[in-house]
């Protein structure tokens, strides 16, 4: 009788602590949750200047506050989406100011911008750039011609651009041997930049270039690494897919498992 008893009681506190313990480790990986948004990449580099609050409760995370493009609002919810033990996202971000009628000069200029931001290769904060009637100027100065072959390439595949003009100086100075280039700060700082915060700008920069589709690509990362699945138009579409992912910010290699449409049926 007397074990029975024990047994009782010793169920009765164990079951206890499953029922306390269940909410703190919830507690816990809620605060997580909004610890490592916070801290990604993409929050303190790219939202930083944004007024966002981060909310999880059991996984369920909202997102509350103003961003200053609607660029910015995607790629809070695809950052945030990505980050471990998250189970869905409720995107509740407003866009501060009024928002730019499509295909207006104030929305390409700032598609254009955003394009160019994601890309490690192409120094965006020294790029000036203005649109009319659908035409780009790209102005300013970059370090050499692959630079501004670049920039000029990235801002004719964003939708809505019907011409580029590339008014862009190539600066004169010689890199010193002692000098950290563009390149070595850049690959310095990807070693910091979280997983989740790398499928964000993928997914983002494949959505602002008209020759990659991001509906039909699924992006994953682990470890820098970037791996690309889905369907893709053609063959050129695939490897312009590679080209674009691989350039931007914190992705180490490109895995590309796209399939070409058309190609399934050859396969099986």
């Amino acid at each position: 009788m007397r074990n029975i008893i024990y047994l009782s009681v010793l169920t009765a506190s164990l079951l206890s602590l499953f029922f306390i313990g269940t909410p703190l480790f919830a507690s816990q990986t809620d605060d997580q949750i909004e610890l490592s948004a916070r801290q990604s990449y993409v929050f303190k580099t790219f939202l930083k200047g944004d007024d966002i609050k981060v909310q999880s409760k059991d996984g369920v995370v909202t997102l509350t506050g103003s961003v200053y493009t609607e660029s910015y609002k995607s790629l809070a919810w695809e950052t945030v989406v990505n980050l471990p033990d998250v189970i869905s996202v409720d995107n509740k971000l407003v866009v501060k100011g009024e928002v730019p009628a499509e295909d207006s000069d104030v929305w390409l200029i700032t598609n254009v911008k955003t394009t160019l931001l994601f890309h490690r290769n192409v120094n965006a904060t020294e790029i000036e750039i203005l649109a009319k009637d659908g035409t780009v100027t790209l102005r300013g100065e970059v370090a050499g011609v692959a630079q501004k072959d670049l920039a000029t390439e990235y801002a004719w595949d964003v939708p809505g651009v019907k011409d580029v003009k590339n008014e862009m100086t190539v600066s004169s100075d010689d890199v010193k041997p002692d000098k950290t280039t563009l390149g070595e700060k850049v690959d310095a700082l990807s070693e910091s930049i979280d997983d989740a915060s790398v499928t964000a700008l993928v997914k983002t920069t494949l959505l602002y270039h008209r020759s990659t589709s991001a509906l039909r690509t699924t992006v994953n990362t682990k470890d820098g690494v970037v791996y690309l699945g889905g369907k893709a138009r053609n063959g050129a579409e695939e490897d312009l897919a590679t080209k674009l992912v691989s350039d931007v910010h914190g992705v180490k290699r490109v895995v590309n498992n796209m399939v070409v449409e058309g190609t399934e049926s050859k396969m099986n």
